[in-house]
């Protein structure tokens, strides 16, 4: 299984962020890291992303705080 983002803007377009996409070996590690780096890839115009166990959709969220 691998884990991945698929990052949105706001009107559902996917975006590819500046860098490599990221893959991680458990749910875990990836909403670790997506903890880490959720400013930087809102500053490259990422308003949502997609959390896929490898092309299934597990859950969308929002960057922008509540």
């Amino acid at each position: 299984m691998v884990w991945t983002w698929r990052y949105e803007a706001t009107d559902g377009a996917v975006v590819t962020p500046a860098g490599e996409a990221e893959e991680f070996s458990s749910q875990g590690d990836a909403e670790s890291w997506i903890g880490e780096e959720w400013k930087r890839l809102l500053a490259d115009g990422v308003e949502r992303v997609v959390l896929l166990e490898d092309d299934q959709e597990i859950y969308p969220m929002s960057l922008r705080e509540a």
